[in-house]
């Protein structure tokens, strides 16, 4: 039994001494086959420098001319002229023209929604087309300020019934001749308010309209039906033709964009925190060079019932537009794909070394090894660049710490 073990223990000794060797052949194999173990990384000392950092963003823009409109004939009728592509409308302008009666470009942002026929009418479409017809240098006389009380006028056919019998008052009886009837009209409509942002359709304002007219291409009518006018923020350039002369008018008629180029950026809601109106950013173009641009709006992007099934109507995405000065472009291209540079953060004349020089302390927090001196802990705060603000005792300006390469 002794001599069996003896036996055992000795091949046991063997077959590690075997294991052993055949483990240093292999190590030398693989290094001479180019595959050393990996190296510890390499330790060397850095200055703690001053310097502005920045927490950047960059983004795909699209470089034209805006949002795209459409826009409806809005009713019955043949279409009997349209613009060419391309071509700039401006205020008082024709768009398009249906039975040969055009439809007119006036600057704001409330259409007009019903037929302006009646002095007295009050709100935001008659304000749209006192300033329009002011801007083009007509005389429309005053308009009452916010909070002035309007008196609406009675119905013409209800004034000629009372005119005819004056002495009948409000309950259908007979009123003295010496004592007449005080109260109103039971018809009369109650006086309207005019609110910020109103317009009064006046006497002056409908003779200044029927002055407008004929150089529109209207007959000088003094009224405005809402089909004649299509109200924009500005001057509009024609994108592309989506109806056609002879065609009907309650169809498509055009597309529309803005006329002065600038970016269109999409963005998800929850990543609008560092985007902000004002904010300057710089827009880099498809030959590398870079055009400094300002964030002018900020607007929601509805969702349509493909994207939004609950019927929510949460906005998931924003448009964000980006003013730039004029860039040239080849010719016949509208768009192009562009980046767009948004700094999230800013930190102007910090204190800062490589991210490889932190190092995370038992502790919590992080600290960094002083060249020939003790590890020191640190506060951070903004990482940009590769880099790391810092701020801590004894860490200044030029003081040398170990970094990782």
């Amino acid at each position: 039994m002794a001599r069996s073990r003896k036996a055992l223990s000795a091949a046991l000794v063997l077959l590690l001494t075997l294991g052993v060797g055949a483990g240093l052949l292999w190590a030398r194999k693989r290094s001479s086959d180019g595959e050393p173990a990996p190296a510890k990384p390499s330790v060397h000392s850095v200055e703690v420098t001053r310097t502005s950092l920045s927490d950047t963003r960059e983004l795909d823009g699209t470089l034209g001319f805006g949002a795209v409109r459409t826009i409806q004939g809005g009713g019955e009728g043949i279409v009997t002229w349209l613009p060419a592509a391309g071509r700039t409308i401006k205020r008082s302008g024709s768009l398009f023209r249906v039975d040969d009666r055009p439809s007119v470009v006036f600057y704001g942002d409330t259409p007009l929604y019903r037929p302006l026929d009646t002095v007295g009418l009050v709100g935001r479409d008659v304000r749209v087309v006192a300033e329009n017809l002011t801007a083009l240098g007509y005389d429309i006389g005053v308009q009452p300020g916010p909070g002035t009380s309007i008196t609406q006028q009675v119905p013409p056919a209800e004034n000629a019934a009372v005119r005819a019998d004056p002495a009948q008052d409000v309950s259908g009886t007979k009123a003295s001749a010496k004592q007449p009837s005080q109260q109103p009209h039971p018809s009369a409509p109650p006086p309207l308010k005019v609110q910020s942002g109103d317009g009064l359709l006046t006497a002056e304002l409908v003779a200044a309209i029927k002055r407008w007219q004929p150089t529109a291409g209207f007959d000088p009518t003094g009224v405005l039906e809402a089909r004649d006018v299509v109200v924009t923020s500005g001057p509009v350039r024609v994108q592309s033709l989506a109806g056609r002369v002879a065609g009907p008018a309650s169809e498509d008629l055009l597309k529309v964009t803005g006329t002065t180029r600038r970016v269109t950026v999409v963005v998800d809601s929850q990543d609008l925190s560092s985007i902000r109106q004002k904010q300057r950013v710089t827009v880099i173009m498809p030959d590398q060079s870079s055009v400094p641009g300002t964030v002018t709006a900020i607007s929601s992007i509805v969702p349509d019932d493909q994207d939004d099934p609950e019927g929510n109507g949460a906005p998931s995405q924003l448009r964000v537009t980006v003013k730039i000065g004029q860039k040239r472009l080849p010719r016949g291209v509208d768009t192009v794909k562009v980046q767009v540079k948004f700094i999230a953060k800013a930190r102007p004349k910090v204190l800062a070394v490589p991210v490889g020089a932190l190092l995370a302390l038992r502790e919590g927090g992080y600290g960094v090894q002083v060249s020939g001196g003790e590890l020191v802990p640190v506060e951070t705060g903004l990482f940009a660049m590769g880099l790391v603000e810092i701020s801590g005792p004894g860490i200044a300006e030029g003081t040398l710490v170990e970094t990782t390469a």
